[in-house]
């Protein structure tokens, strides 16, 4: 099983509509010359920037065709009723007309959360939807399973995003550390590569598709986004284990797949 991690597209529209809809699809081709191909790809929020509704027809025109299985995640920039106006009832949200909802592949549970938080850039999951949480990742004990979300549920070090991780982190905790068959946490919004431990796994934040975040883990400067290189994750499920790679897209001679 293999698992494409992108994050933070910001899909936007106007005259800077350009550039993060032109990295989105160098990724989503970097990927697909993969081989073998991944099974699915995740995306980890901040699909369109401050969710503005006439960007998510963009982002579907530009992800209708590709080959591969996507599944979307909210990010506190989104807008989720426009999320759900364009994309609800389709494969890019499990077939459902929820921003939660789970994906069930063979070797495999995919499951969404919505973190987004109407005012606020934190993030909160809500008691219902740990409880739907706890329920999902029962169903399926024996089968390896990837918690998506956008928010990381700890703290990071750069005090800026540290601000507004996920406000119900302890919570969310509690209900992975029932549920030893979670092989990762996949979450963006940090722009940054970063790997954590946390209730028995592993945090994966992917770093975006269009901006990085500086590397600035005190408060005496204010905070600043670089057009550094951008990637994805992979995550591969092999001999019961998950392996973690990070991939460069945006300065890599490597082949680009079509679609």
């Amino acid at each position: 099983m293999l698992i494409a991690h992108l994050s933070d597209p910001h899909i936007r529209t106007g005259p800077l509509a350009g550039e993060p809809a032109a990295n989105l699809h160098h990724a989503l081709g970097r990927i697909l010359a993969l081989q073998p191909q991944p099974d699915c790809v995740v995306i980890t929020g901040d699909l369109c920037q401050q969710g503005h509704a006439g960007a998510y027809p963009d982002l579907r025109a530009l992800i209708e065709n590709f080959p591969l299985p996507i599944h979307l995640t909210t990010g506190n920039h989104d807008d989720p009723d426009a999320l759900l106006a364009a994309f609800g009832g389709s494969r890019f949200l499990g077939g459902t007309t929820s921003t939660t909802y789970s994906v069930d592949y063979p070797a495999a549970t995919i499951i969404v959360l919505d973190s987004h938080r109407s005012g606020s850039p934190a993030g909160l999951l809500g008691d219902q939807q740990l409880a739907w949480l706890d329920a999902t990742l029962a169903r399926r004990p024996d089968v390896p399973a990837f918690v998506c979300l956008h928010h990381p549920p700890m703290p990071v070090g750069i005090p800026f995003l540290d601000d507004m991780r996920l406000d119900d982190g302890p919570a969310l905790a509690q209900v992975i550390t029932r549920h030893a068959h979670v092989s990762r946490i996949l979450a963006g919004h940090i722009h940054r590569v970063i790997f954590a431990p946390f209730a028995g796994t592993t945090v994966a934040i992917a770093p975006s598709t269009y901006r990085q975040s500086v590397l600035r883990m005190h408060d005496d400067q204010p905070p600043g986004y670089l057009a550094e290189p951008n990637g994805y994750l992979l995550h591969q499920l092999l001999d019961g284990n998950c392996i973690t790679h990070s991939v460069p897209a945006s300065h890599a001679a490597a082949v680009l797949g079509h679609f």
